[in-house]
């Protein structure tokens, strides 16, 4: 079965995440940059902070502890030191492009907690080999938001349909490190259909994903109990799926693959060209 990522920093959501069956409660500190990459589309600009985490942490029975730091820089060592001291079982890496910065990443960490890359610039794809080369890496995360826009493509699931999530997870598997990709709205929605998402990650081989905040939204509800009925349920109906698609043939699985490329596509067509620039 896929991890499953939900971000949040939340407690009470973060408690119906763990209790649902989520893998890893992801808590986001990275600002650096962020607004201005992401000011053309439709993204999530958290403001998490590091006193988050142990208010998360001490509420998780099931779940693992994901936090995402700022891109490397003077304060990264003081930053990774703090989110480790606060509970994370897992430091997640963004925005790098080079072996050195990864290298930088791996030993402020020491071993402490496992590690994550999100690579989502189109360098860090082309110095994959070096950046795989350092060692110290348990997991590895494609963020298509941003490296679709490294790419200058206009839609987010693009590099999936061109090859390149491809290429970074057969990197990946040659060294025997877990990889996901992208997130994914819950099942019979999404302009991409979140079943043909789904289809594609078990294709491909893929660890995990992000249930995006379209999943389920807090604010949708008139309470928190119809809020954890209604993510209980999205979380069973997409572990069902994937039971379903463990039994998929390779003609299954390639007609998924041409329908969803084609999609893309069209999608792609029709967002405005200033995304691309």
């Amino acid at each position: 079965m896929l991890k499953l990522l939900y971000i949040t920093n939340d407690p009470l959501v973060a408690g119906i995440a763990d209790k649902a069956g989520v893998d890893r409660i992801f808590v986001d500190l990275e600002v650096l940059g962020k607004q201005e990459r992401q000011n053309t589309i439709d993204s999530v600009k958290s403001h998490h902070l590091i006193s988050d985490i142990p208010k998360i942490k001490a509420i998780l029975t099931n779940s693992e502890m994901l936090v995402r730091v700022n891109p490397i820089n003077a304060q990264s060592k003081d930053e990774i030191d703090a989110v480790i001291a606060g509970g994370a079982d897992m430091v997640m890496l963004p925005m790098f492009e080079t072996a050195n910065e990864v290298r930088t990443f791996v030993s402020a960490v020491n071993k402490r907690v496992k590690t994550c890359l999100l690579v989502e610039r189109i360098l860090a794809v082309n110095n994959i080999d070096e950046i795989l080369d350092v060692g110290g890496i348990d997991e590895i995360h494609i963020g298509l938001n941003d490296l679709h826009l490294s790419m200058h493509q206009r839609f987010l699931f693009e590099p999936l349909a061109d090859g390149t999530v491809a290429y970074i997870l057969k990197k990946a598997k040659a060294r025997g490190i877990p990889c996901g990709f992208g997130g994914m709205a819950h099942l019979g929605t999404g302009e991409l259909p979140a079943e043909n998402i789904l289809t594609e990650h078990y294709r491909l081989g893929s660890a995990a994903v992000i249930l995006s905040r379209s999943f389920c939204k807090p604010e949708n509800y008139a309470d928190m109990a119809l809020f954890e009925k209604a993510f209980s349920q999205r979380v069973r109906e997409l572990r069902a799926f994937e039971t379903k698609l463990k039994s998929y043939t390779p003609k299954l699985f390639e007609e998924n693959r041409a329908f969803t490329q084609a999609k893309i596509s069209a999608i792609a067509k029709t967002v405005s060209s200033k995304v691309a620039t």
